[in-house]
């Protein structure tokens, strides 16, 4: 029962929880979208299929490592607190920079 009044116990989490998802869905659909469009790659396309998205994939990489690092041994006992959603979103944007980092060095 605790699960569905979180959002009324905890409204702010819940809506950053909400954005944080909704960007996820939107980059998805950009991404899924961008090899249909007729005008040609879009910028951002682009840069991340370029030759130097290593460079990009690998700042990104060392950035989560610092920053998660420093950030979830911050939280005690983190997967039976409110905070092992930071640590879901660790797992989720490090497996994602992680497969960018190795599409990029492995697809030269």
């Amino acid at each position: 029962m605790q699960i569905f009044v979180t959002a009324i116990q905890h409204p702010i989490q819940f809506g950053i929880a909400g954005i944080i998802a909704g960007g996820f869905v939107l980059i998805f659909l950009r991404a899924a979208m961008s090899p249909e469009r007729r005008s040609g790659s879009i910028g951002w396309v682009r840069a991340l299929t370029g030759p130097s998205a290593r460079y990009l994939f690998a700042f990104l990489a060392v950035a989560w490592v610092v920053g998660f690092g420093f950030l979830i041994p911050q939280f005690a006992n983190t997967a039976a607190s409110p905070y092992g959603a930071v640590a879901l979103i660790a797992l989720f944007s490090g497996f994602f920079i992680m497969m960018g980092l190795l599409w990029s060095v492995i697809g030269e």
